[in-house]
């Protein structure tokens, strides 16, 4: 049996009507049966706090760059071991708070793009339909 003649003896059995169909969730917000969902809201608040983290970071997780370093460098040339210590916990801090910049920055970028690209996708797809019921019409 050919796929056409197995695909009219399912739709038959089926007793539907069969033909394409576009769901879309009311209001064009993600929920109900929808494989992907993407609540905008959601996206902005999510985006919108880890902007503000990452803001919060630069201002208080380097308040106390100079005067760390400033003390593991005193500390260091007096012959305190802490003073190297002292430097090794603070490079390790700065390289944390680097990482965690980056992923905040990331994050608050990567969702803004995933906002708008969500959108302009949806609309080409919009647009793609219409035409081409268009061209049934014109044949």
């Amino acid at each position: 049996m050919s796929f056409d003649q197995e695909w009219a003896t399912a739709r038959s059995a089926a007793g539907l009507p069969v033909g394409m169909r576009l769901d879309q969730a009311p209001g064009g917000q993600g929920g109900g049966n929808a494989d992907l969902g993407v609540d905008q809201d959601k996206l902005g608040a999510i985006g919108s706090a880890a902007y503000a983290l990452h803001g919060r970071l630069v201002k208080d997780g380097n308040h106390a760059r100079t005067q760390t370093t400033e003390a593991a460098t005193g500390l260091k040339t007096n012959g305190f071991r802490t003073g190297a210590a002292m430097a090794e916990v603070h490079e390790t801090w700065s390289s944390q708070l680097g990482t965690l910049l980056d992923a905040c920055a990331n994050i608050s970028n990567h969702l803004d793009y995933s906002a708008a690209s969500h959108a302009k996708e949806e609309e080409d797809i919009r647009a793609a339909l219409a035409a081409s019921k268009i061209n049934e019409y014109l044949k």
